[in-house]
């Protein structure tokens, strides 16, 4: 077995995430909330580039593409996602090699064939060796539109952190197992996380680049917690959220609510009451955090702080939602929230009847 910081596949962080919806005009104007300018266009079908920083969100509005098919099974969606690769002739054959199922995507005249293997949910994963200004696959496809930044600042969110995968019982090791063979990633944190009545496990997995990090959560007790919920509302496995990276979170949340994007409720006093307990001399502006609803994890214990900064939008392309997040030192996934969190999802359950509690 290779070194488990070797990477064989020559990866390189995300590209994009490609998203569709069976509802018309659904992603347009929530990714224009969200701070994303549409840059570019398909030469020749409906498809769509919403920039900010570095992130690239592919809208694909193709009525015959795979994409809308996803779509039409799982509702609006995160419907396929792309890894940067040195080589992606050498990576894709070696993908197949280890037993990964090739998607053929239909391609026009003068299009380039974008190489991907079946990933969560049966979404393509695209291996992507072109993406260089002025060499990428959006130069050669897509026609920009004129006039327009080609790397807009937007809220300030500059590249994707991670992607989590919700999966059926039992289907962790097996996802898991996916991207140890085929890319070499590695675990880095498991959690075992128990609320009240309902739990989940989660095993963080991350890619020899340290630049692609996929938790994947599967639902731990017998009833019908957070992740089966996701589960039947999605119709399958997919992508429960995607995370978004800000230098300044203040700032990006800031103007995330000016524009309407709706986020999660702040905890309530007592969490931030006892971050000082939790993390003594973590120098955050604690008021500022709270008026946000923003949450503060990590590790001061070594005298320079190792901070994270995170917060969620409420779900807004059906089950699936998006986090924002700010990383000062700390590459953790908000660990010391996951508990506190899952709590408050439950409560929110059993509010709305999905969790059925029987009283003393």
């Amino acid at each position: 077995m290779a070194d488990l910081f070797d990477n064989p596949m020559g990866l390189m962080g995300f590209e994009f995430v490609e998203f569709a919806s069976p509802v018309p005009n659904l992603l347009e104007p929530l990714f224009e909330k969200m701070g994303f300018t549409l840059v570019a266009k398909h030469r020749s079908k409906d498809v769509l580039l919403y920039r900010q920083g570095d992130i690239n969100f592919i809208v694909d509005r193709d009525p015959k593409s795979q994409a809308q098919y996803f779509a039409a099974e799982h509702g609006p969606s995160a419907c396929g996602l792309a890894f940067r690769v040195r080589d992606a002739h050498k990576a894709y054959a070696r993908a197949l090699e280890l037993g990964a199922q090739p998607i053929e995507m239909p391609t026009g005249p003068m299009e380039l064939r974008l190489p991907a293997i079946k990933g969560i949910g049966g979404a393509p994963l695209y291996l992507i060796d072109r993406f260089e200004d002025g060499k990428s696959i959006y130069d050669i496809d897509f026609e920009w539109l004129p006039g327009v930044d080609r790397h807009p600042r937007g809220h300030g969110l500059k590249v994707v952190d991670h992607l989590t995968h919700n999966v059926y019982r039992g289907r962790m090791a097996h996802w898991a197992a996916f991207y140890e063979r085929l890319f070499n990633f590695r675990e880095i944190r498991y959690f075992d996380i128990k609320g009240e009545y309902t739990g989940l496990t989660s095993k963080a997995m991350t890619a020899p680049d340290g630049m692609i990090r996929i938790p994947l959560n599967e639902e731990a007790g017998k009833t019908s917690g957070q992740i089966e919920e996701f589960l039947m509302k999605f119709s399958g496995e997919g992508i429960q959220h995607v995370a978004l990276l800000s230098d300044d979170l203040v700032a990006t949340i800031d103007r995330l609510q000016m524009a309407g994007v709706p986020l999660m409720t702040a905890p309530n006093e007592v969490y931030y009451e006892m971050l000082e307990e939790r993390m003594p001399g973590h120098g955050e502006p604690v008021g500022e955090l709270q008026a946000r609803g923003i949450l503060l994890d990590g590790d001061t214990s070594g005298g320079q702080p190792r901070l994270l900064l995170q917060i969620f939008s409420e779900p807004v392309l059906g089950p699936v939602f998006f986090e924002f997040i700010q990383r000062k030192g700390d590459d953790g996934f908000g660990n010391g929230n996951f508990k506190a969190l899952f709590e408050s999802l439950e409560r929110d359950q059993i509010r709305r009847g999905v969790l059925q509690v029987e009283k003393a």
